[in-house]
């Protein structure tokens, strides 16, 4: 008996027998052409209701719930299945009722308001596209498409019926995230005013997690999703990636969408490195979502950030870290910022940590070889991003045969046997057979500016990138208590080290990650001497964290050093004077850790300047809407990475 089987079977009993807790997944910020950095607009709260203004208090919902058909995906509910039900469902959501409901001190929700799959400032959304139709808010337009399917609302009825006397009513299963179930409860309502009757069902998050990856039938689907630069499109939306016994029910395709047009682009969009072509294909799908509509994006959550009203420069986006511009941060009379910051890294050296607040640290003083502004990537030490278009990268055919060392489809390494599906040298997805097979082999040749200096004055070296691509990709070097090394360290076939500026990389045939501009190797200060005389190269990775003058004060040519670091108060960063931007606006920062429940009281009672990753739906923001009115702090509302959905569940294809 399958796996998927015993899944299914454990999911079904857990959501019979769990009482439902409320619990919600953390929120990450993630992010292409070259282009120059610029700072991201900020939407600020222009006059915010005061905290007396309390959000509308959850409510306490014990639906009665029909007994429901059983039911496989291929064959959906014959509503779900129902375009002109999926479309009038769509035209009955007023998303900005929606997001009220969670955000009830909000008064522009336009910003949050999303009708694709991409937020509308991304690079690859079809801004002009005609084609793209994006179902506002228009009730009568909905109940309209319900009346063309065949469900009637009798006069004095408040369902639908059709005409053998059947109730319009559908099933909407969510986790049990308290703003859920806000927003979840309203959406019943606004379909209730259209003559659709929708039955609320909560089980806890990690078993609703379960019950779809597991594939359980549902009708509809409420869900949060993550934006990214490139968006996994095979994955999401390929007609063979819908969960079933065929793919042991593994698939990412959770809807069943299956549309051949879509699907051409999908390959279109996978098969190629060039942006435009990209783009294109990356249109034809949302063009053809928007005609299916398989699902409903809703609303961005929101990320929340406050300072001091005079900081200047401050420019929080959704999927860079906010200290990405510090150097530009400016409070004027002042030589100092300080930050509040709920947690404390163990070491600035964690070469395998992708933390936020590791990545924060890593930005002031490690520095950024590029930016992921507002879904999209900038270089900042590249000279330009080596690209298929200009030449900084170039595919070359090789042949490949039985055993050999290959990327496959789904981008992981493995040894080419009869079944493997690779790409071809044409950009088409083929089976080895177990012929010879001709594919890409994709060689970048990344190149820095010249000037680059550790904060010691000592010039970046050759020596510096090899360091860092021996720690990071040589299995040899971790001992037991570290992570394997990075997935990318699989991909790369050879890395030539050209010169102090740069390194040439041979990917493996097969690789085409659309974000392969991006250099893989970063640089470690090969020459900082240790209290004992050793250099950085000569010691062993355990070592590092014993090291203070390595995990506390390691070198970088970000814009700080660090100063001083006293544990579980702050980090005191001074400006570095080598820096290759030239000297920091403000010559100190520091990082001052509080407890979480400080953290606002500390930013309004002025002991610190700037605070971030505030919940939008929690106590503190009352302080902070309150203060926001005095003038005493400024809030920062940026659309998170993060949206909310709907998606129906379509027949497997």
């Amino acid at each position: 008996m399958r796996t998927g089987h015993w899944i299914r079977v454990l999911a079904t009993l857990l959501v019979l027998c769990i009482v439902t807790p409320a619990c919600q997944s953390p929120v990450v910020p993630t992010a292409t052409a070259p282009t120059a950095p610029t700072p991201t607009a900020t939407i600020v709260v222009s006059t915010p209701l005061p905290p007396a203004a309390k959000p509308t208090p959850l409510p306490t919902l014990t639906p009665t719930v029909p007994p429901r058909p059983t039911r496989s995906y291929a064959q959906p509910h014959p509503l779900v299945d129902n375009l002109r039900i999926r479309t009038g469902i769509a035209y009955c959501t007023n998303r900005a009722e929606l997001i009220r409901s969670v955000y009830p001190w909000l008064e522009d929700t336009a910003f949050l308001e999303m009708d694709s799959f991409l937020p509308r400032t991304h690079w690859a959304y079809p801004k002009d596209d005609i084609n793209l139709r994006q179902h506002p808010f228009d009730p009568q337009k909905g109940q309209t498409m319900f009346e063309r399917a065949g469900w009637k609302l009798e006069p004095g009825a408040t369902y639908r019926t059709n005409a053998a006397g059947e109730e319009m009513v559908l099933e909407l299963l969510s986790s049990s995230v308290n703003s859920r179930k806000t927003w979840t409860a309203v959406f019943e309502e606004q379909m209730n005013r259209c003559g659709l009757r929708v039955v609320l069902s909560y089980i806890p998050s990690g078993v609703h997690h379960i019950l779809v990856t597991s594939r359980q039938p549902f009708e509809m689907m409420a869900w949060g999703l993550n934006s990214e630069v490139y968006p996994d499109v095979r994955t999401y939306y390929q007609c063979d990636q819908a969960p079933s016994q065929e793919n042991d029910w593994r698939g990412e395709n959770r809807t069943g969408w299956c549309n051949p047009i879509a699907e051409a682009a999908i390959h279109a969009a996978t098969g190629t490195l060039e942006r435009e072509k990209r783009r294109e294909a990356y249109y034809t799908i949302q063009e053809e979502f928007s005609k299916d509509v398989p699902g409903i994006p809703l609303f961005n959550r929101i990320y929340v950030s406050a300072a001091n009203p005079a900081l200047e420069n401050f420019a929080p986006d959704a999927i860079e870290v906010y200290t990405w511009n510090i150097a530009q941060w400016k409070l004027p009379g002042q030589d100092t910022i300080v930050i509040g910051e709920a947690s404390e890294p163990s070491s600035l050296l964690r070469l395998f940590d992708d933390s936020y607040f590791a990545q924060l640290l890593g930005a002031m003083v490690s520095g950024l070889d590029y930016t992921s502004l507002n879904y999209d990537f900038q270089p900042v030490t590249l000279k330009q991003f080596p690209t298929i278009e200009n030449g900084g990268a170039v595919n070359t055919i090789v042949q490949v045969e039985a055993g050999d060392s290959v990327v496959d489809l789904d981008g992981d390494v493995v040894q080419l046997v009869s079944s493997i599906k690779v790409r071809d040298a044409q950009g088409r997805e083929v089976e080895f057979a177990g012929d010879a097979l001709q594919v890409n082999q994709l060689v970048v040749r990344y190149e820095f500016i010249d000037g680059l200096t550790w904060s010691d004055g000592t010039p970046v070296s050759k020596a510096d990138y090899e360091l860092d691509y021996q720690i990071r990709c040589d299995p040899a070097a971790y001992p037991g208590e570290y992570d394997e090394p990075p997935a990318v360290c699989d991909k790369i076939a050879q890395v030539d080290f050209v010169s102090d500026t740069t390194y040439v990389v041979t990917w493996k045939p097969g690789y085409a990650d659309p974000q392969y501009f991006l250099p893989p190797i970063r640089r470690l200060p090969a020459h900082q001497i240790s209290s004992d005389g050793r250099k950085l190269a000569d010691v062993p990775i355990p070592e590092w964290d014993l090291l203070p003058e390595f995990n506390e004060k390691s070198l970088g040519i970000g814009p700080y050093v660090v100063e001083r670091w006293e544990r579980g108060k702050e980090i005191v960063f001074k400006a570095n004077p080598y820096f290759y931007q030239g000297l920091p606006v403000t010559p100190n920062i520091i990082i001052r850790f509080l407890v979480q429940d400080e953290m606002a009281n500390a930013l309004v009672s002025g002991q610190v300047d700037m605070e971030d990753a505030i919940s939008a739906t929690g106590d503190e923001m009352g302080l902070l809407l309150l203060a926001q009115t005095k003038g005493d702090i400024r809030l920062y509302l940026v659309p998170s990475v993060t949206y909310e959905c709907i998606d129906f569940a379509l027949a497997d294809q």
